[in-house]
This record gives structure tokens, sequence and C-alpha cells, in this order.
């Protein structure tokens, strides 16, 4: 079997993250190679990938915070590792590793809760990339966002970028950070709509873990269908975008949140949101 290839295992020992889970419903993922400013290793990757696939089984988890330790987000793919070892590789392997990174993004947008980037330092090739899969993105001023992958003589579409980030900022700006690779800083990103808030200087994590608790608080069957719209509706038609919007609605309707809603309401009181 490749290497890139497996099934998440139920594991509490993650060897390149650190995951907290919160009674509140928010869990926290923390890329944890501080001195290596986060980059991503293949089992890093791997680790990811199969962390956020557990993550989506458990009903417990309503909201995630993803976020870096020590001086940055993450700097990337680990080049002394993984840019030696790609050089040994034959086509089929090549392909098994990339398809791997690109798992990690689809993991990312279709996880069935809110996952929200604490974003301080450097985001960097995949680290940008990773950010930019997140629903949102909450940057510390230090914040820097990098697409890089030009700038090592590969295309600047990689793990779904030229996908999500013409949809995030335009197609205008996303030519331009993906052909160019130059760095966006946090006023110039805020501004272009690459991250949803800009925080106060050292606190892009704890309004992201704010965030995230307000999510994990609320209707989370209802953020998960949003969620699921915003990404399958992007390439319909409008009539199929409708008709989807359509049937959600019915079933949502049909849902024990929906009937605590009406009941809170007309109780003049706080809905006790169930998730169902």
């Amino acid at each position: 079997m490749s290497p890139f290839e497996g099934s998440a295992p139920r594991t509490r020992d993650w060897r390149h993250l650190r995951l907290v889970r919160q009674d509140d419903g928010v869990a926290t993922v923390t890329l944890a190679r501080p001195d290596k400013l986060n980059a991503l290793t293949f089992g890093a990757y791997a680790d990811l990938r199969d962390l956020l696939a557990e993550l989506s089984r458990e009903r417990s988890v309503r909201a995630l915070v993803l976020a870096g330790e020590g001086r940055g987000f993450c700097s990337g793919g680990d080049v002394d590792e993984i840019i030696g070892a790609t050089l040994a590789m034959d086509a089929a392997r090549l392909l098994d590793f990339n398809r791997m990174t690109g798992q990690v993004v689809r993991a990312i947008r279709e996880c069935p809760f809110p996952v929200i980037a604490a974003v301080h330092g450097v985001a960097a090739g995949a680290g940008a990339v990773l950010a930019l899969a997140a629903d949102f993105r909450i940057a510390d001023p230090s914040a820097r966002f990098a697409f890089l992958f030009t700038r090592v003589g590969l295309s600047g579409g990689d793990m779904g970028a030229a996908y999500l980030l013409p949809r995030v900022v335009g197609l205008g700006h996303a030519t331009r950070l993906l052909m160019l690779g130059d760095p966006v800083r946090a006023p110039e990103a805020e501004r272009i709509g690459l991250i949803s808030e800009l925080a106060e200087e050292g606190r892009a994590g704890d309004r992201a873990a704010e965030l995230a608790r307000r999510l994990a608080a609320g209707p989370a069957l209802a953020y998960a269908q949003t969620k699921a719209l915003l990404t399958a509706e992007l390439d319909m038609p409008l009539a199929a975008a409708v008709e989807l919007d359509a049937a959600t609605q019915a079933l949502l309707m049909n849902s024990a949140d929906y009937a605590e809603f009406h009941a809170a309401f007309t109780a003049k009181r706080a809905p006790l949101w169930q998730g169902r």
C-alpha cells in the first residue's frame, strides 16, 4: 500500500499535531512543529487528514479552531523532507502524494462543522491553502499569506488553491497571488476579502475561540447544511441551486432544532439547540 493511503485510526497520539477537546463542543487542532514554523512533513499531512476524518465522525465536535504553535501559522511543506524525497519518486507515487495533500483540504471543506483558522505570522504555500480552506480566517496584524508554488517551479493550483482562491477574493486577485507568489500582509488580506476578521495584536487565537464557542452553541445541523450548500452550489446553475436549497430546507423544517426554535420563540426563551 502507498504510504499516502489509509483510513483514520482512533488514537490520542498525533505526532505532528496537538488536539484539545472542550466540553462546549469546540475542538482546537494546533500544528505543533514550532522550531520549523510548523512545516508539514509527509506524516503531518497524513495526521491532519486522519484527525479531521476522526473528528468528523464525532457528534460532540461542533466547531474547530485550526492554529499554529510558535512564531507562525504554517510555513508550508517541509523543504528538507519533501522536495528531496519527491525528486526520487516515480509518477505513481507523486500522484499519490499530491492526492493526499488535496485530501486534507477536502477534509476541511467536507467536515460537518465550521472550521476557523487563527492565523499569525507566516501562512505560506500549503499553510496558506489550509487557512484558505477554512470557513473563517481570523488574522493577527502580523499575518502574511503567500502562495509560493510557482516559485519552486510548480503550478499555483496546488491542493485546490485555484478552485478556492478565486471564490474568496475574485479571479483578478487570485491570478496575481497564484502567479506571482507575492506575500499578502494582513491589511491587504482584509481589503481583498482573504480574511474574515483582522484581530488586534496577539488576539487572533482568542477571537477564533470566541467565534468557535458562538458557533458551537448554535444550531449545528443548520450550520452543517449551510457549509455543504456553500460548497456544492459554487458550480451549479441557479435552477439546480434553488432546488437543492428547497430540498434542504424541507429536511431542516422537519428537524428537532426547527421545532425547538418555535417552542423557544413562543415561550420567550433562548433555544436549546440539539444539532438534529
